[in-house]
C-alpha cells in the first residue's frame, strides 16, 4: 500500500527527552511508564512503553526519543498513555527505541 505525502504530513512525529521513568507495575506485560518533555508547544507528555528487555528506568533518564504525539490518548489502567514512543525490534523482537543520532532541540518535527 502507498500513502500520499499529505497522509505522511498528518502523522506528527516529535523528539523528545525522558525526563522521569518508572516501572509501570500494574502493566499486563513489562513496562514502563515514562514522562517525555517534547518542548515548550507541547510540555510534557506520558506513555507506557514496553521496553523492558533493552532498558532499565534509571537508564532512560535524559535519553532523547522519537514518538507520535498526535494519537489519541490511550487509557491502560489507571495511566493515560498519550504518545506513542517508536522503536525497532532486535533480533529476538525486543523493543530498541528510535533516537536522534545526535542532540537536538526538544519539539522538532520529523520531516
Amino acid at each position: 500500500m502507498t500513502i500520499a505525502c499529505d497522509d505522511f504530513a498528518r502523522i506528527d512525529i516529535r523528539v523528545g527527552t525522558i525526563t522521569r521513568a518508572e516501572v509501570f507495575a500494574e502493566a499486563r506485560a513489562p513496562s514502563f511508564k515514562l514522562w517525555i518533555d517534547f518542548g515548550s508547544e507541547l510540555g510534557t507528555r506520558k506513555t507506557a512503553a514496553r521496553i523492558t528487555r533493552h532498558y532499565r528506568a534509571a537508564g532512560l533518564v535524559g535519553r532523547q526519543v522519537i514518538a507520535v504525539v498526535n494519537f489519541a490518548p490511550k487509557q491502560i489502567g489507571r495511566f493515560m498513555s498519550e504518545v506513542l514512543v517508536l522503536g525497532l525490534p532486535d533480533g529476538d523482537g525486543e523493543v530498541v527505541l528510535v533516537t536522534p543520532g545526535r542532540p537536538v532541540p526538544d519539539g522538532g518535527r520529523l520531516f
